[in-house]
């Protein structure tokens, strides 16, 4: 238990983090058309 505390738990938080970043960042290289949200029509 006191592995997944010190070494499996902060790694998640980091790859996770991570994972939130580039899905952010990747908003900036896509067209505009692309980037807006879906039409629910």
């Amino acid at each position: 238990m006191q592995f997944l505390r010190s070494t499996l738990l902060p790694a998640a938080i980091v790859l996770l983090f991570t994972l939130a970043l580039v899905a952010v960042s990747a908003r900036i290289w896509l067209p505009g058309d692309m980037a807006a949200p879906a039409p629910l029509g």
